[in-house]
């Protein structure tokens, strides 16, 4: 058995895209994930699975969110080890300052780390850092200057739609919980 998170994109935003936790670990479960648990509501599922690439679990996901949902969510599925080997290449400036933003850019495939990063555009070193590890980058901006941030604008970007993106205490529990049964 391998263990996975699957980050939904866009749930539970604003009202909108509504996704009762309960009632999604109860569905992931009926479909044959074993050891099922969420976090928060904004979308993170962890779970084992075998026998089944990531394509599959990604598109598997996907259909069963559509179908007891009625919503189009597009899905990533990052393996325990893809998280914990990424969390070990972090750069040491990342969630050290208590007066910055951290944050974790999760690249949706097809699409890769370059391409985001060709989109966006180099970090303003001045306002921000950026470093990746395969296709999860790291960002870290001051809280006072984050809105002059070059990153901080993804969201104006063709890119966003293609990323999701998680802060860093939400990072490092997923880390501890995928642990917890690996």
């Amino acid at each position: 058995m391998t263990r996975y998170i699957a980050l939904l994109r866009g749930v539970n935003v604003g009202g909108k895209n509504r996704v009762v936790m309960a009632t999604l670990k109860a569905r992931f479960e009926q479909h044959g994930f074993k050891d099922v648990s969420t976090y928060l509501n904004s979308g993170n599922v962890i779970f084992s699975s075998e026998g089944r690439d990531v394509l599959q679990l990604t598109e598997d996901c996907e259909k069963l969110i559509e179908a007891e949902f009625g919503l189009k969510i597009i899905v990533t599925i990052v393996s325990a080890k893809e998280l914990l080997e990424a969390l070990e290449q972090m750069p040491e400036w990342w969630n050290v300052d208590k007066e910055s933003k951290h944050n974790v850019i999760f690249v949706i495939p097809p699409t890769t780390t370059e391409e985001v990063i060709n989109s966006v555009g180099e970090a303003k070193i001045e306002y921000e850092k950026v470093a990746h590890h395969e296709r999860v980058i790291f960002w870290s901006a001051p809280i006072k200057t984050f809105s002059r941030s070059r990153w901080s604008k993804i969201v104006g970007t063709k890119m966003y739609s293609r990323i999701t993106i998680r802060n860093a205490n939400t990072v490092n529990k997923l880390a501890e919980l995928v642990q917890k049964n690996n």
